[in-house]
C-alpha cells in the first residue's frame, strides 16, 4: 500500500521536498552559519558606514546611523566585550538551569516510562485522541518526545489492529507539527522569550520576557489543534496505510520498579506543586506581587518561572530515579547531571556566537536601521495586520524547512523582526507567538530535524522499503490543516485582542 502511493504521489511535491532537502544538505552547519553571519555583519558594517546608510527612529525621531565596526575603535570593543556578550546572553542561563531538571527527568527514565505508562492504560476508543494529546504535550519533554513516543504508539497501534506507521506518523507529526501548543511551560517557552527579550529592548531598554508570556495562546492552541490531527488521521493516515499484514511487535510491560518510581514521582510532585499553590493562592502569598497582589503582574511567581519549572521537572525525577533504582549511588545521580548538561554543548557554542551577532547588529546600528526601514516599506505598501500575520508565518514555516533548529532561527530573526513590528504596534510577546506557528507547522517536513532521519530507521522495521518520500508525503497534510487551522486561530485571536499570555498583550501598551 506504502509502496504503491509512493509511486502515484512521486510528483512536483515530492520533487520538491528533495529539491529542498538538498538544499538544506548543502547549508552549514547553525553554528557555523552564525560565525559566517557575524563576519558579514562586520562587512555590511563597513560598507554600510561608507555610504552614510541611516534612518529616522520612529519615537525619538533622532538619526540612526550605521557605525563601522572593522575601525580601530570597532575592534577594540569587539575585543574587550567578546565574553561579557557571552556570559551576560539572557538564554544561556535560563536554558542551562532548565536543563538541569529537564535533563534528570530524562536521564533517569521518568519522561519515558511516564509516556510508556500513559499509552498502555488509555481505553481504545479514546486511544487515538489520547495519544495525540500525550505527543502534543510531550514536546515539553524535549528529546523524549519525537525519539520516545513514535516508536510506542506504533506498538500500541498495531496491538488494536492499526498499521504501525499509522502511529509512527500521528505521533511524530502531533509532537513536532504542534511545538508551540502545549498544556504546560516547557524548554521551548524558555528558550524563545530567552532571545526575545534581548531583541526587544534595542528599542525598549525596559522590556522583560517571561517564559510564560505565550501561555494562553498555547493551551488554546492544543485544544484546536488536537480535533485537527484525529482528522487528518482518519481522513488521510489510516486509509492511506491500510491492514499490517507483518508480525506484530509486544510492548515490553512496565517493570515494579519502574511502577514504584513512577508512585514516588508522582507523589513528590504534587507535594511540590501543593507548596507552591500555598505560596501563591494566599491574599498574602509570598509568590504575589507584595505591592499589587497580583499572581501574574510582576510577580515572583512569573519572574522565577524558570527556577520553578526547574525544580519542578528536578523533584519527580529524581525521586523516579530513587524508585525504579536507576539513581543508586551520588555517583550516578552527578554523572546524570553531567550528561544531560553535555548535550548542551553545540547550544553554548550556538549562544556565543548568537550573542556577538546581536552585539555587532546593536553596536552597528544594522539592526535597528533594518526594523525601521522594514517597518515604512510595510507601512508604504499597507501590509499590516492579517496580511503581515499571515507572511510572516509562511515566511517563517519556509526558512523552518532550511534551519531546523527553533534557537538558531530565532536567534537570526528575533533581532530583525522583533523591533520591526514593535515600530508598527505589535508587542513582542504576540510576534513571539506568530513566530512559533511558522517554526511549528514544517517540523514534521523538514529534513533538516535530525529525527526524521531517526522516524525513517523506525518505519524501516515494519516496511523494509519505505523511503524518505512516502514519510513526508504521510506527515505533509499534519503540516498543511495545522497550518490552515493555526493561522485562523492567531486571526480571530488578533480581531478579539486578547493577550497571548501573562503580560503578553497583543499591542504595545
Amino acid at each position: 500500500m506504502a509502496q504503491n502511493f509512493e509511486k502515484q504521489k512521486r510528483s512536483f511535491f515530492d520533487r520538491l521536498l528533495d529539491s529542498i532537502e538538498k538544499v538544506g544538505n548543502k547549508l552549514p552547519d547553525p553554528i557555523v552559519l552564525f560565525f559566517i553571519l557575524c563576519g558579514i555583519t562586520l562587512l555590511v558594517s563597513l560598507i554600510a558606514s561608507l555610504i552614510n546608510i541611516s534612518a529616522v527612529h520612529p519615537v525619538t525621531k533622532e538619526t540612526v546611523e550605521v557605525i563601522n565596526l572593522l575601525n580601530g575603535e570597532g575592534i577594540v570593543n569587539m575585543l574587550t566585550n567578546m565574553v561579557t556578550n557571552f556570559s551576560s546572553y539572557p538564554p544561556l542561563g535560563m536554558v542551562l538551569v532548565m536543563m538541569i531538571g529537564v535533563g534528570l527527568a530524562e536521564q533517569s527514565g521518568f519522561f519515558s516510562t511516564l509516556l510508556k505508562r500513559a499509552v498502555v492504560s488509555t481505553p481504545k476508543k479514546v486511544l487515538i485522541p489520547s495519544i495525540i494529546l500525550i505527543a502534543i504535550v510531550a514536546n515539553a519533554a524535549g528529546d523524549a518526545g519525537p525519539v520516545v513516543l513514535p516508536p510506542l504508539a506504533a506498538t500500541v497501534l498495531m496491538a488494536f489492529g492499526y498499521h504501525p506507521l499509522v502511529g509512527l506518523v500521528m505521533a511524530y507529526a502531533s509532537t513536532l507539527g504542534a511545538f508551540a501548543a502545549n498544556l504546560i511551560i516547557g524548554m521551548s517557552d524558555t528558550l524563545v522569550a530567552g532571545f526575545t527579550g534581548p531583541a526587544a529592548q534595542t528599542v525598549d531598554p525596559d522590556y522583560v520576557a517571561n517564559p510564560a508570556m505565550n501561555y494562553y495562546f498555547i493551551v488554546a492552541s492544543t485544544f484546536i489543534l488536537l480535533p485537527v490531527a484525529l482528522w487528518v488521521t482518519h481522513k488521510f493516515t489510516i486509509p492511506r496505510f491500510g491492514t499490517y499484514t507483518g508480525e506484530i511487535e509486544k510492548m515490553e510491560a512496565i517493570t515494579p520498579e519502574e511502577s514504584r518510581g513512577l508512585k514516588w514521582a508522582g507523589i513528590s510532585a504534587l507535594l511540590f506543586v501543593g507548596v507552591i499553590l500555598a505560596l501563591l493562592l494566599p491574599e498574602n502569598g509570598i509568590l504575589r506581587n507584595q505591592e499589587t497582589g497580583s499572581m501574574i503582574d510582576n510577580s515572583p511567581f512569573i519572574n522565577g518561572i524558570v527556577p520553578i519549572l526547574t525544580i519542578f521537572f528536578f523533584i519527580p525525577g529524581l525521586f523516579y530515579g530513587f524508585g525504579a533504582k536507576t539513581i543508586q549511588t551520588s555517583k550516578d545521580f552527578g554523572d546524570m547531571l553531567g550528561k544531560s548538561l553535555s548535550t548542551m554543548g553545540p547550544y553554548i557554542v550556538l549562544v556565543f556566537a548568537a550573542a556577538q551577532l546581536l552585539s555587532f547588529f546593536n553596536a552597528s546600528n544594522l539592526g535597528p536601521i533594518i526594523a525601521i526601514k522594514g517597518a515604512e516599506f510595510l507601512q508604504d505598501i499597507g501590509l499590516t495586520g492579517v496580511p503581515l500575520i499571515i507572511l510572516f508565518i509562511l515566511f517563517v514555516a519556509c526558512v523552518n524547512l532550511l534551519i531546523g533548529s527553533a534557537s538558531a532561527k530565532w536567534a537570526i530573526l528575533a533581532p530583525i523582526f522583533v523591533p520591526m513590528f514593535m515600530y508598527l504596534g505589535y508587542d513582542p510577546a504576540f510576534t513571539q507567538a506568530i513566530y512559533r506557528i511558522g517554526d511549528s507547522i514544517t517540523n514534521p517536513i523538514t529534513p533538516m530535524l535530525p529525527y526524521l532521519v531517526l522516524l525513517l530507521s523506525f518505519a524501516k522495521r515494519f516496511d523494509p522499503k519505505i523511503g524518505l518520500g512516502t514519510l513526508i508525503s504521510a506527515l505533509f497534510p499534519y503540516t498543511v490543516f495545522f497550518g490552515i487551522f493555526w493561522i485562523i486561530l492567531i486571526v480571530i485571536w488578533y480581531l478579539i485582542g486578547i493577550p497571548v499570555g501573562p503580560e503578553g498583550p497583543i499591542l504595545l501598551k
